[in-house]
């Protein structure tokens, strides 16, 4: 493989690809609600939604890049990247980036115009972030977070299905928890607390995210037992037994404390998500125990 092609391939984060599993959590669920109709053509179109939600994030990903060249390369991590190292360059990269988000909006209408009205509102809150909002303290979080909740949503319009709002909420406190997390690497971790390579960070402060993860944490927990839980939970499900995953999210939520604290890490969640042995294996057992459960009624 040539170097180019090799950086090309880095600007795309093909590691963050995870991110856009969410994609896949409404079709897993309705899997065990009698009332869905899911099948094999649902299951291909939410593939296929996830992977179009590879190519645009990937082309958002390369214009955040292209914008913030200088202040990558203040950052002790991200001026490796392939723009801020020079090893592509900026002509390739507006390239690229047009050829993913042009491919990838075409690919969602011609898959699902609904789904295409989620997946170009996703592509323009991004772009708001890159411009102006990944500038402002707990703005920028929020913004992520929101990025992760539409994704979630995108499955289930694709695939025709209602999708519970517990889900959705369960979905926003977690990406709030992974990404106050991140903050907290990089300001206590690295060290960059001036901002000089993420503006936002002058407005944050250890203390605070000190008091901000254990609460979120907190929320996204009892989110997720309430869900499992709910009487229409219940109803839907024709079962209380999904409350037997609980163990599993404290478990994972323990565990990246655990990392974040005592280790120092929490800077790449995707990293650690596919990485850290006791997490991948906590999420393994997780996903066997959710099919079982609906598949076992």
């Amino acid at each position: 493989m040539s170097a180019a092609l090799a950086s090309g391939l880095r600007a795309l984060r093909p590691k963050q690809w995870i991110k856009n599993a969410v994609v896949l959590a409404p079709l897993i669920f309705a899997l065990g609600d009698p009332a869905q109709q899911v099948n094999a053509a649902s299951a291909l179109a939410a593939f296929a939604a996830a992977g179009i939600f590879c190519l645009v994030s990937s082309g958002i990903y390369i214009l955040n890049d292209l914008r913030d060249l200088e202040l990558d390369r203040a950052h002790p991590v991200k001026r490796l990247r392939p723009f801020a190292s020079g090893a592509l360059s900026t002509r390739i990269g507006a390239m690229m980036a047009g050829v993913l988000l042009t491919g990838g909006l075409a690919l969602a209408f011609a898959l699902d115009r609904a789904f295409a009205g989620v997946v170009t509102g996703y592509v323009l809150l991004q772009a708001l972030y890159s411009l102006a909002l990944k500038r402002v303290a707990l703005v920028d979080i929020l913004v992520i977070a929101i990025g992760f909740v539409l994704r979630a949503l995108a499955g289930a319009v694709v695939i025709h299905v209602a999708i519970s709002p517990w889900l959705l909420l369960c979905t926003l406190l977690l990406a709030l928890f992974l990404a106050l997390c991140k903050r907290r690497h990089e300001l206590v971790a690295l060290g960059i607390a001036d901002g000089a390579s993420r503006p936002s960070l002058r407005g944050y402060d250890q203390r605070l995210l000190d008091v901000l993860i254990p609460m979120i944490a907190a929320a996204t927990l009892l989110a997720y037992s309430l869900y499992t839980l709910w009487p229409d939970t219940v109803a839907k499900f024709g079962s209380h037994k999904l409350g037997f995953t609980i163990p599993f999210v404290v478990f994972g939520l323990f565990r990246y404390l655990d990392l974040v604290y005592r280790r120092e890490e929490g800077g790449r969640p995707e990293q650690l998500l596919l990485t850290d042995p006791p997490l991948l294996i906590n999420l393994a057992l997780y996903g066997a125990t959710v099919l079982a459960l609906f598949l076992w009624r």
